[in-house]
């Protein structure tokens, strides 16, 4: 007897309280089905899917939504490009289930236990917060911060906002998009924070506050990962902890290349 696609989705709900409104829910597919393989990713673009599908996987967990919408909802009508995704789909037969709002409700965050696991930052952790994790690392630049993190996730590139020679060691990161001001400059002044990480957010928020704190001569810098580079680790995470718990089902995580160019 296999393992059945209804068993993983209760395993990977289980560790909190069901979650009213979610988007996580079984997209394509039927919870009965018995499980090939599996895949794992950020984002199910088509290549993913078509990627999973090379490695016999049948069922894809992916955290964001494959139609360009946060609640899965085609909002452009009759789109040629969702419409060919769509056939991709059905008829391969690929389950695709989203994990998004309960991984984000482990504790700690799944996502951003993921991110910090990655980044060998356990021993620096002072709090974990549902929207962001303190840490208190030995005192360095925010150059020396931006290379490490871009050579510890294999990213080109990083944005800031200050001084990129300025000490830090207080830190918080913000996983995703958790950089906007009403979530990132409330606990950036509560825990006294030198630099926020964050994915993303609006431009006009964080990033003009800590202009604006920089003016005033408070030491106060952002970086800017990206989204899925700053939630991508923690899907790599989950692919590790699933293949732990079903040892019998393949498991495979698949990255999402990156979006952006540099120009």
């Amino acid at each position: 007897m296999g393992v059945s696609i209804q068993e993983v989705i209760d395993f990977l709900t289980s560790p909190v309280n069901p979650v009213e409104n979610t988007v996580d829910t079984l997209k394509f597919g039927s919870g009965d089905t018995v499980i090939t393989g599996i895949a794992v990713s950020f984002m199910p673009t088509y290549n993913v899917i078509k990627q999973a599908l090379n490695i016999g996987a049948n069922l894809l967990i992916t955290h964001e939504g494959a139609f360009f919408s946060h609640w899965d909802k085609n909002e452009l009508g009759e789109n040629e490009i969702i419409l060919e995704k769509e056939r991709l789909i059905e008829e391969s037969g690929i389950a695709i289930f989203r994990l998004h709002d309960y991984i984000h409700k482990y504790k700690p965050d799944g996502i951003m236990r993921g991110l910090i696991q990655t980044l060998e930052w356990e021993p620096y952790v002072e709090e974990h917060l549902p929207v962001a994790t303190i840490l208190n690392i030995p005192t360095t630049t925010v150059q020396g911060i931006a290379d490490y993190v871009k050579e510890k996730l294999r990213i080109g590139f990083v944005r800031s906002v200050g001084d990129k020679e300025m000490g830090v060691n207080r830190v918080g990161i913000f996983a995703g998009y958790r950089g906007g001001g009403a979530t990132a400059i409330p606990i950036i002044e509560k825990y006294q924070l030198d630099l926020a990480i964050y994915g993303e957010g609006p431009e006009w928020e964080t990033p003009e506050y800590v202009r604006d704190a920089i003016a005033q001569g408070k030491n106060k810098t952002v970086l800017v990962l990206g989204h899925a580079e700053s939630e991508e680790s923690g899907m790599k995470y989950l692919a590790q902890s699933i293949q732990e718990n079903f040892p019998s089902v393949p498991t495979h995580f698949i990255p999402t290349a990156p979006l952006f160019n540099v120009l």
